[in-house]
């Protein structure tokens, strides 16, 4: 960083305060984690300065001998670490995986179902102020009012009635495990693709916590960061009778020369979630979510569903009198990084919403275990106890330090 900071002192100094806000911050949205130093050198490297359009020896461009070392590298570890047929890496986000499987399964105007976006689905699932609400006939099922959980004969019944051409699964405020055979099965039933969105997830299904959709969706995409703790990028996997067609749709379909210094992160991040090591992790952040929940119901906070099978905690304020956007904002004071979130059945708007989202990927990879969710739990709960109590913050804030130095981040970085 010493050549950026010489020719570009506004940026350099940006990028050592939001290391610093990282350093000494509880990072607790659940999308959000920290990469490996290795991931962070493959994405700033020379990489970046080739162009590559097409696959593997198959490119318009010449000079790619080397990038299609790394390219191919990144598919067969995703291959092997998904058990997937097939595998496409060159998305550049999770919206564009998307964008490139409806583009490869359905036409404009084909009918699809996905989880409501107010009850845990994605944009890209079907919202209507998202290309995916534009572009196709979006039913939206919901959760169970009572239990807030997926009704999968509800699925179904509906699924038979509307006859939609793709079922989308895998979501991202839905804290509980996902049934992947339910869901072939209303699919086989009602005719539809199965395709499995598991940008959330990816982490603890290829660490062993979760069920895996690969024996059962017809398509699967995923980011790369989030729970696998990757580089910011997504993949394609699917079945070998649809390769062609996926990848067809990502290129020439929808996207130019890829982010091959991406790609080469997304290398790297799949052969670290191959070791032993990451099952470890993966079985920690799962412990970890389940200290955090029952901290917090202890504390008196209620939890969508009751509690969480994953990463992920939806907590639900309306019987504490603030909006999800107030918590995040006290929270934010005091160095507690959240995000507010619609629940289900939210009367509040988006932009404020009743709940708020947490997750714990990134401080399991910073090292902290059960004993520190107890001690983030307290501290969320002081927050949001004693909002108005300028002594109180100062307080905690000075406990979430201390917290954070207990378990340092990044520190070769000499940013």
């Amino acid at each position: 960083m010493s050549v950026l900071k010489e020719t570009d002192t506004e940026v350099y100094e940006a990028i050592g305060k939001e290391l610093n806000r990282q350093r000494y911050s509880l990072e607790l949205i659940p999308s959000e984690n920290f990469t490996s130093q290795a991931v962070l050198e493959a994405q700033g490297s020379v990489l970046t300065n080739k162009y590559s359009e097409g696959y593997p020896g198959k490119r318009y461009y010449g000079g790619n001998q080397f990038i299609d070392v790394t390219e191919t590298l990144a598919i067969e570890r995703a291959k092997k670490l998904f058990g997937a047929e097939h595998a496409n890496v060159q998305p550049h986000a999770g919206a564009q995986a998307n964008m490139a499987a409806y583009f490869a399964f359905l036409e404009l105007g084909d009918k699809m179902m996905g989880l409501n976006l107010s009850m845990g689905g994605h944009l890209t699932h079907g919202s209507p102020v998202n290309f995916s609400g534009k572009w196709y006939k979006v039913v939206a099922y919901n959760v169970d009012k009572e239990t807030q959980l997926l009704d999968y004969d509800e699925i179904k019944k509906q699924a038979l009635a509307e006859k939609p051409k793709l079922i989308q699964c895998g979501y991202t405020a839905y804290p509980r495990m996902i049934d992947f055979k339910a869901f072939r099965e209303i699919c086989d039933a009602s005719g539809a693709y199965l395709m499995a969105d598991i940008a959330h997830i990816a982490g603890l299904i290829v660490g062993g916590v979760h069920p895996s959709p690969i024996p059962y969706a017809d398509v699967v995409t995923t980011t790369t960061h989030k729970t696998l703790r990757g580089p910011r990028g997504a993949i394609i996997l699917c079945k070998k009778q649809y390769a062609e067609k996926v990848d067809k749709a990502v290129f020439p379909g929808l996207q130019g020369g890829p982010l091959e210094h991406v790609i080469a992160a997304k290398a790297v991040c799949f052969k670290e979630a191959m070791q032993p090591s990451f099952k470890e992790y993966a079985r920690q952040i799962v412990k970890n979510a389940k200290a955090l929940a029952d901290e917090l119901m202890s504390q008196g906070f209620r939890l969508v569903s009751g509690g969480t099978d994953t990463h992920l905690i939806l907590m639900d304020l309306t019987g504490k009198g603030m909006t999800g956007k107030e918590a995040q904002e006290v929270l934010d004071s005091v160095g507690i990084t959240a995000n507010k979130n619609t629940i289900p059945y939210d009367t509040q708007k988006p932009f404020i919403t009743s709940g708020l989202r947490l997750g714990t990927p990134a401080i399991t990879t910073r090292g902290m275990k059960e004993s520190e969710m107890k001690e983030v739990g307290g501290m969320i709960a002081k927050v949001l106890g004693n909002r108005s109590d300028a002594a109180m913050l100062e307080k905690v804030r000075g406990e979430v330090k201390a917290l954070c130095e207990r378990f340092p981040l990044y520190k070769s970085l000499g940013v």
